[in-house]
């Protein structure tokens, strides 16, 4: 899998996790260079707080395009160490 943003491949593997239609990359994956941390949380109730970067490209931002659990709750394990995308960031295999 692959998220594209801007036409830059911004996280790709093979290794994605599904959880509500959203393709969850391995940190690991994800191109550091082009993430921001937001100020930005959001509850989610069985998976925990979510924290968001925005994502930076060609000088464009995009606000809040990539979320994540740090630590979520025990029902939403699979997810721990994984970053999955919005915000018009296409994820295509």
């Amino acid at each position: 899998m692959r998220a594209i943003w801007n036409g830059k491949v911004i996280a790709e593997s093979d290794d994605t996790v599904v959880v509500e239609g959203n393709h969850y990359f391995p940190r690991e994956s994800v191109d550091d260079t082009v993430l921001v941390d937001s100020e930005t949380h959001t509850t989610c109730v069985w998976k925990g707080q979510a924290s968001y970067y925005s994502v930076i490209v060609d000088g464009e931002t995009n606000r809040d395009a990539a979320w994540y659990y740090a630590t979520p709750k025990k029902a939403a394990a699979t997810i721990q160490d994984r970053i999955t995308f919005w915000h018009g960031v296409t994820v295509t295999d």
